[in-house]
């Protein structure tokens, strides 16, 4: 009975975002998002004229439009969204820690535009067109080939967990019950599976590093777009008042879909919580999703090349 729960899990996780990919719901949203996109940007050019012509206004209209900005383009097509959403549903993470991890990765997104454009303008010189290129053709890869690379993670710690059960179930094949909050088998007082809370908090600092690290790389085009102008204007403070305002919408939505995996996770596995049954679900999932974040995130790749 158990083995076909464990098994409905996973077919579920992994149909959950395949479905709205063959109905082709993703197409609408990106549609919608980019018109949001085009739209904010053309009210962020008209708040960048009225703040060089010294309305004192428009410093407050410009963060207004950049957060809108924002949260369309995480809407839209992106990667944070892919990586936050797949972690949250593989992984053991409490939703306040995934969405701390969201808002950090789009912060850091957002230092990395202030930093590419400072040093980009006045260490090397580069144009506007060449940061832009640097941003499509060199940090969007690399981001899309690291998001990859967590999937792959995932992949090999599912099949690692996997593996690791199947060899403890063959050197522990005895009739007996395992009890108590920490598994432990009644006859012989051994672990065979950590528990529930064990599972829960083994998420450390370096994954928390690497999933920010991932979505971090690539600067967002937008933020780019008003960081150059606004230095060209003699006003890069206001730039990079934007680029942060453009990251705390993008968290907005990548915040939502923090919560949103967590919660799907937790639905789908609050009937084996209390169970050893979660120590052969958790690895199956870890190994299903990270297959899923691995090939969205490989074609993002080649089609970036």
């Amino acid at each position: 009975m158990m083995p076909k729960v464990i098994a409905t899990v996973v077919v579920a996780l992994v149909l959950a975002g395949a479905v709205l990919w063959l109905l082709g719901a993703d197409r609408i949203v990106s549609t919608w998002a980019l018109e949001g996109q085009r739209e904010a940007q053309g009210a962020m050019a008209g708040a960048l004229r009225r703040l060089r012509s010294g309305d004192a206004t428009a410093v407050a209209s410009l963060m207004a439009v950049c957060f809108g900005y924002g949260f369309f383009h995480a809407a839209g097509p992106g990667h944070g969204k892919v990586l936050i959403g797949g972690y949250g549903a593989a992984r053991q993470v409490s939703a306040t820690r995934l969405s701390l991890v969201a808002l950090a990765s789009s912060l850091a997104q957002g230092l990395t535009a202030v930093v590419l454009v400072g040093a980009g303008l006045w260490l090397v010189g580069w144009s506007r067109e060449r940061m832009t290129q640097m941003a499509d053709e060199l940090f969007a890869p690399l981001s899309f080939l690291a998001i990859a690379l967590v999937g792959l993670w995932l992949v090999w710690r599912g099949a690692r967990g996997l593996w690791r059960l199947q060899q403890a179930h063959h050197h522990d094949d005895h009739d007996h019950r395992h009890e108590g909050p920490d598994l432990v088998c009644s006859s012989c007082g051994h672990a065979h599976a950590p528990s529930p809370e064990a599972v829960a908090h083994a998420t450390g600092l370096r994954e928390i590093i690497t999933l920010i690290a991932a979505v971090a790389i690539r600067p967002c085009t937008g933020a780019l777009f008003v960081l150059i102008l606004t230095a060209q204007m003699g006003v890069f403070w206001a730039g990079v008042m934007g680029a942060f305002a453009m990251a705390l919408g993008t968290a907005s939505v990548t915040i939502l879909v923090a919560l949103a995996s967590v919660g799907l996770r937790k639905g789908a596995l609050a009937g084996l919580a209390e169970s050893a049954a979660l120590a052969r679900a958790q690895p199956m999932i870890e190994l299903a999703v990270g297959a899923i974040i691995a090939a969205i995130a490989l074609q993002l790749t080649f089609a970036a090349l």
